[in-house]
């Protein structure tokens, strides 16, 4: 796992960006994962920056969603659905034709997973996957104590996570769904290249227990320890609690500029 400590937001989307940048111009069609949340929304900010200065061309490039709200109408501004439309695909100057995620207000949801698994690998799977961080380590909606083997399914959020998501239902929990459907920890696993970006101090010990803690169902992204390539980007505040972020500093500072992100 390599570990990039970036002054900021700023900077850690600029750098992903550029990463991505890298990707579709070796690959015009690649299948980009994106995490919704305000987390990435630097990248998608640097990645619009540089396709309307004519520095990459997207045009052919597809996107899949990493999770859904179990419930919500796909019109809702909050489903996961509308958000990706309205932060990425809308922005990027892409077709909708471009964007596949699972059916959330499927009346058969087990089936909606099943179809949505079968959907990514038939896409030829994803080139590229974007994640967050919950404070207590989840990746996707991949709650602690989930399987290292999970495939795409439908999940329970802790009150926790429905604490954090409320800022987004105008600060009402009760609105939060309690239900969605995430791609697994298997699942995810799957893409080629997963990059995961953390910013601020209440991620610190999250991303302490994902790089440098044990693998370990209790912190789901530790199992990205389990990736042979895995990339985490983290500001200087949520690298607080790194024991070895010296060590991190100095590998980045010398890495074979070939080698890219």
């Amino acid at each position: 796992m390599e570990v990039v400590i970036v002054q900021d937001a700023e900077a850690g989307g600029e750098l992903i960006a550029r990463g991505i940048a890298d990707l579709l111009r070796r690959k015009p069609g690649a299948l980009l994962g994106v995490a919704t949340g305000s987390t990435p929304l630097p990248v998608y900010e640097a990645l619009t920056a540089r396709v309307r200065a004519g520095a990459v061309d997207v045009s052919r490039a597809r996107i899949a969603q990493l999770d859904e709200y179990v419930g919500l109408p796909a019109g809702h501004p909050e489903s996961y659905r509308s958000v990706v439309l309205r932060e990425v695909v809308e922005p990027l100057g892409l077709s909708p034709d471009s964007f596949m995620g699972p059916d959330g207000s499927a009346e058969d949801v087990q089936a909606a997973c099943e179809a949505y698994d079968a959907a990514l690998a038939a896409a030829g799977g994803v080139d590229l996957q974007l994640l967050g961080i919950g404070t207590d380590g989840h990746i996707g909606f991949n709650e602690p104590c989930s399987s290292l083997a999970s495939r795409t399914r439908i999940k329970t959020l802790t009150e926790q996570t429905r604490v954090d998501n409320a800022r987004f239902f105008g600060g009402d929990i009760a609105q939060v769904p309690h239900h969605v459907i995430t791609q697994g920890i298997g699942t995810i696993l799957e893409a080629r290249h997963l990059v995961l970006l953390a910013t601020g101090e209440g991620k610190a010990e999250a991303v302490a227990a994902t790089v440098e803690g044990p693998l370990a169902a209790v912190c789901p992204a530790s199992a990205l320890q389990l990736h042979p390539h895995a990339t985490v980007v983290v500001d200087e505040a949520a690298a607080s609690k790194l024991k070895l972020a010296d060590y991190f500093r100095h590998t980045y500072a010398n890495k074979p500029a070939w080698q890219g992100l």
